[in-house]
């Protein structure tokens, strides 16, 4: 017997536990500290009253002979990926119900759908980046070719016509980073993957949370997209779903690799690995894509943005460069006085008791940059925000 010896290429999962230990730590020493925690990636906020109304009646039909439902249609129920399409249709984008597939979250997709490829492909992954993207390659011994993000391209890298990628993942609005891609910017990227025969994994998970009208909710709104793209959508962020587990994965009719079809090979594969979501969860979903749950998810939303721009407003009074937080919950900073990213969380914890995440925990070219997020109460967001803006300028002098 052999395990899967790439494993061992996985760095530890240290990011997080390093964290949690760091607080624990300073919790014991400052027991009646109170820490605000704003490098959580979960939600706050409570799931909308129409959604909570949906999921009720649905396990009771669930109780019920005449109404229970065991497993479900292989690609999800008809009622919400019909929601998702007219959902999409709002902001002009055509999708055929057949590409429309229900899943438990964006996260198993992205991971997932390398069950299609093969393990030579060319893998181009932006640095720093959702470690999912990385993990998932490494698991299966794919070599990473990493792109340039900095702070001169303002974290949104573009394509370099030396370098032939097979594979390219990209997430607008980006985690950790905030940044997101123009329309330009990306039918660029379009155009470079359609010229390599190159597949987009596109993630937009964070879609909703987009107000500028430049910004694509989707990248099939970009002009040859569908021959050249899969994008993987959550509710997780836009609904609160982070409990509940549903998302959707969008695979085009017109993706031919090898003279294959994706969407095929994807059905099968779900076919073969997955039994689906539950049907209350997916009856929940529906009520998101209703009018009333739109406008009940969007009152939660504004809340995260409210949050994200206070924090960017203050982050301006005090001259520290970042991106993010306009179409965005993660604003994505420069360290200040020179520090590192885990200098700049030491100072934030033990002068102001305050969380962040560190940069480097992304990647190489996150080192000397901070991920903060808005999803904490509008109470605790501003009294951290208030210790920061303190604190620095106490710094400062």
């Amino acid at each position: 017997m052999k395990i899967n010896s790439n494993y061992k290429n996985l760095e530890e999962s240290y990011l997080f536990s390093t964290i949690a230990k760091k607080v624990s730590d300073y919790m014991s020493f400052n027991p009646d500290a109170k820490v605000i925690r704003m490098g959580i990636g979960d939600v706050t906020r409570p799931l909308c009253k129409s959604v909570v109304t949906a999921f009720e009646n649905a396990v009771k039909e669930q109780g019920e002979l005449e109404t229970f439902h065991g497993y479900g249609p292989e690609q999800g129920y008809t009622f919400l990926r019909e929601r998702i399409k007219s959902y999409y249709q709002s902001y002009g984008v055509d999708i055929n119900l057949s590409e429309i597939f229900i899943s438990d979250g964006a996260k198993s997709d992205i991971g997932n759908i390398l069950d299609l490829f093969d393990n030579e492909n060319n893998i181009l992954i932006p640095n720093p980046v959702y470690p999912v993207y990385c993990d998932t390659n490494k698991m299966s011994g794919r070599e990473i070719c990493f792109m340039n993000a900095n702070i001169k391209n303002n974290f949104l890298p573009l394509p370099d016509y030396d370098k032939k990628a097979d594979i390219i993942y990209l997430c607008s609005p980006n985690n950790p980073t905030g940044a997101c891609y123009n329309r330009e910017q990306l039918k660029q990227w379009v155009d470079y993957a359609n010229k390599n025969e190159a597949i987009i994994l596109y993630d937009a998970a964070y879609e909703a949370f987009i107000n500028d009208s430049d910004i694509p909710r989707s990248i099939f709104e970009i002009e040859d997209a569908k021959k050249c793209a899969i994008e993987f959508c959550s509710l997780s962020k836009t609904a609160g779903f982070t409990g509940v587990r549903c998302g959707y994965t969008i695979v085009p009719n017109d993706l031919i690799r090898e003279g294959m079809s994706l969407r095929k090979m994807w059905l099968r594969r779900q076919t073969t690995k997955f039994n689906g979501v539950s049907y209350p969860v997916q009856k929940a979903a529906e009520a998101v894509f209703t009018e009333k749950g739109q406008q009940e998810c969007k009152k939660n939303i504004d809340v995260y943005m409210k949050n994200a721009k206070l924090i960017s407003d203050t982050l301006t009074r005090l001259e520290i460069w970042h991106t993010g937080g306009k179409n965005s919950p993660y604003i994505w900073l420069k360290c200040p006085f020179g520090m590192t990213s885990w200098d700049f969380f030491d100072f934030l914890l033990e002068t102001v008791g305050v969380v962040g995440t560190p940069g480097s925990g992304f990647g190489s070219n996150g080192e000397g940059f901070f991920r903060l997020t808005s999803f904490g109460t509008e109470q605790s967001t501003r009294e951290a925000m208030t210790r920061i803006e303190k604190a620095i300028k106490e710094k400062r002098g």
